[in-house]
């Protein structure tokens, strides 16, 4: 049921950004909450990403609240620019578990 939330945030990353593959969630978000021992937050995190079309914005992530607490307490680098009910239809899911209503 849709309820109107915003549950996604919409975050982009940076040419630089990129560069650093430690700044993909796929490659450093499970070894960080497993060092925490938290691995029962992988069951609520749910990320999704997409291509971006410019220098600013090479990658977008789309990221649920739990996911995004985690990347900032990690201090990780996204600009928040936007929020959505959903990731787009375009967006790939990249880590954790499926967007569901």
């Amino acid at each position: 049921m849709n309820d109107g939330a915003m549950n996604y945030v919409t975050l982009r990353q940076g040419v630089e950004a990129v560069r650093d593959p430690e700044n993909a969630p796929a490659v450093s978000m499970s070894v960080y909450l497993v060092a925490l021992g938290e691995e029962e937050r992988f069951r609520r995190i749910s990320i999704y990403q997409e291509r971006g079309a410019t220098r600013d914005a090479v990658r977008l992530l789309y990221m649920n609240r739990e996911a995004l607490a985690v990347w900032r307490a990690m201090g990780r680098p996204g600009e928040a620019i936007g929020e959505r009910h959903r990731p787009p239809r375009t967006a790939l899911l990249s880590f954790g578990v499926p967007f569901s209503e």
